[in-house]
C-alpha cells in the first residue's frame, strides 16, 4: 500500500488552512462553495513553480511565451467546439433537487467501471438501476442532460445577445489565434512552441476534493508546433519532459504514473493523449495531460475566420502544422506537491512534529532567521537585512516564542533551514544552521551562509 493512501486528506487540508496556505474565499460572508484563496505561503510556492516551468519549457527549449486575454471574440469558442461540445453529463435527483455529474457518481460507487468508455445512456442506466440512495437522500433520478461548462458574460453597455461572450475555459485558444502574429513578428521556424500561464474558468457542476477541481484555476500550457511527420517523436518527447518536471519539483516517482488514453477516450481529432496521474489519498487523479492534437485547432480557426494560418516552409510550400499540447493545472500540481511533502513524525519524547518536506527550489521560504534570545535580535536583523539585499534567498524572520516552537513553525510550513543567532555570533562571527529534515545542526561563519546553501541544494 502506498504511503499516500495512508495519509488523511482532511488532516492535510486542516494543516494547510491553519498555516495560511489556503483561505476560504469570501469567508466573512459565509464563503463560496469549494472556492479558495491562496495565502502568502502558497502564493510563493506557485511563483517558484511558474518560474521553473518558464525556465524548463520556454527558456531552455527556446520557445516563446505570450499572454492572451481571458475574454475573446465569441467566434473563437464556436470554432474550437466549446460552445457546441464542451459539456458534462448532468443528472438531477428530484427528491433533493440537487444536480450531480453522472460520471462522478459512477466512478465513486463503481470503481471497476471505466467511465471514459460509457455513453450518457450507459451512465444513466447504471445510476437509475443501482443507485437508490445517494448523498443522504432517497433517489428519483431525472434524465441525463448535457451541461455546458463555460461561464457566460456580457461585454459593453448593451445587454443583448450580440454582447454575450464567455470566460475562457482554457488558455490554448489564445495561442492558436495568435499563431500567425507570432510567426510574423518573431520569424519562428518549425518546430517551436508557444506557451502561456493564466487563469481559466469552468462552471463545474460539482467542484470537489479541495483545490483539485475548482471553477477558477490556473494553467501552464504549451502548444508545440511541428510537421506532421515529426509529431509522434515530439509527443513522446513532451511526455518525458513533463514527467521530468514533476520529479524535478520534488514529487516522489512512485506516486505518479503515465496513463495513455484508450481509443474510446480520445477526442475525434486526437492522435494520442496521455495523462500523468498522481496517487492522491482519494485515488489516482489527473495531474497534467499531453495531447497530440494534429492540425485540428489551426484548421478550425482557418475555417471559421477565413484567414490563413498556414506556415510557409523554406522550400516555398505551405503546411498547417501539427500540435503537441502539454497542459498542466497549477492548482492540482500545488496540491500534489503539498500532499507528497506532508508528514507527521514521531519524536523520542513521545511528541510529534508535522513537517512539509518541500524541495528547496519551491519552499515558500528557504531560510528562517531566528535569534536565540531577544538580546540577539539586533544582530539577527542585521544579518536578515544583508541577506535580503544581497541574495535571492526567500527568507523569513521570527523572534516570537521559544526556539523550539519556532523550529516547529518552520518545519510545518516547509522551510528547509533555520539560522540561529546565538551567544557566539557576536564573539566569533558564527551562526548555527539547522536542517529541517534531519534536525541536525552545524556551526558556520556568517559570510559562508550563501555558499553553505548553494553547496547543499
Amino acid at each position: 500500500m502506498s504511503v499516500n493512501n495512508l495519509k488523511n486528506i482532511q488532516d492535510v487540508i486542516s494543516h494547510l488552512k491553519s498555516q495560511g496556505f489556503v483561505y476560504q474565499n469570501s469567508e466573512i460572508y459565509g464563503g463560496v462553495v469549494n472556492t479558495w484563496d491562496y495565502g502568502p505561503l502558497a502564493t510563493s510556492m506557485m511563483t517558484q513553480i511558474k518560474n521553473i516551468w518558464i525556465n524548463e519549457f520556454i527558456r531552455k527549449e527556446k520557445n516563446y511565451q505570450i499572454d492572451s486575454k481571458i475574454i475573446m471574440n465569441k467566434n473563437v469558442w464556436k470554432a474550437s467546439g466549446h460552445i457546441d461540445n464542451f459539456s458534462d453529463f448532468l443528472i438531477e435527483n428530484k427528491n433533493n433537487n440537487r444536480r450531480y455529474r453522472a460520471d462522478h457518481i459512477v466512478k465513486e460507487l463503481f470503481p471497476e467501471i471505466n467511465v471514459e468508455k460509457c455513453s450518457f445512456e450507459d451512465l444513466e442506466k447504471i445510476i437509475k438501476t443501482n443507485v437508490k440512495k445517494y448523498d443522504g437522500s432517497e433517489t428519483d433520478w431525472g434524465i441525463i442532460k448535457p451541461f455546458n461548462l463555460m461561464f457566460k458574460t456580457k461585454m459593453g453597455a448593451v445587454d443583448s445577445n450580440t454582447s454575450e461572450t464567455y470566460l475562457r475555459p482554457e488558455t490554448a485558444q489564445g495561442i492558436f489565434i495568435n499563431f500567425r502574429n507570432l510567426t510574423r513578428t518573431s520569424r519562428a521556424k518549425l518546430p517551436f512552441g508557444i506557451g502561456q500561464i493564466g487563469k481559466s474558468f469552468r462552471n463545474e457542476i460539482t467542484p470537489r476534493d479541495f483545490i483539485f477541481r475548482t471553477r477558477e484555476f490556473e494553467q501552464m500550457e504549451l502548444e508545440f508546433f511541428c510537421e506532421e511527420k515529426d509529431s509522434e517523436y515530439f509527443y513522446s518527447y513532451w511526455i518525458n519532459k513533463c514527467k521530468q518536471l514533476v520529479t524535478l519539483l520534488g514529487i516522489k516517482e512512485n506516486n505518479i504514473r503515465i496513463r495513455p488514453h484508450e481509443a474510446e477516450e480520445l477526442s475525434h481529432y486526437s492522435k494520442g493523449t496521455s495523462d500523468i496521474e498522481y496517487l492522491f489519498p482519494f485515488g489516482w487523479g489527473e495531474l497534467l495531460g499531453i495531447a497530440n492534437r494534429g492540425n485540428y485547432d489551426l484548421s478550425q480557426h482557418m475555417k471559421f475566420s477565413g484567414e490563413s494560418l498556414e506556415y510557409l516552409k523554406e522550400d516555398g510550400s505551405k503546411i498547417i502544422p501539427s500540435v503537441i499540447e502539454p497542459s498542466i493545472g497549477l492548482d492540482r500540481l500545488l496540491l500534489a506537491l503539498l500532499i507528497d511533502a506532508y508528514e507527521v513524525e514521531k519524536l523520542d519524547n513521545d511528541d510529534e512534529r508535522v513537517i512539509l518536506k518541500l524541495d528547496y527550489k519551491i519552499a515558500p521560504y528557504q531560510l528562517a532567521i531566528l535569534p536565540l534570545m531577544k538580546k540577539q535580535s539586533e544582530k539577527a536583523k542585521e544579518i536578515y537585512g544583508k541577506l535580503l539585499d544581497n541574495s535571492n534567498l526567500r527568507i523569513v524572520y521570527d523572534e516570537s516564542g521559544s526556539i523550539g516552537k519556532r523550529y516547529r513553525r518552520q518545519d510545518a510550513i516547509g522551510t528547509p533551514y533555520c539560522l540561529t543567532i546565538d551567544f557566539d555570533t557576536l564573539e566569533k562571527g558564527t551562526v548555527t544552521i539547522r536542517n529541517r529534515d534531519t534536525m541536525g545542526q552545524e556551526t558556520i561563519l556568517i559570510e559562508d551562509i550563501e555558499n553553505f546553501l548553494k553547496q547543499r541544494n
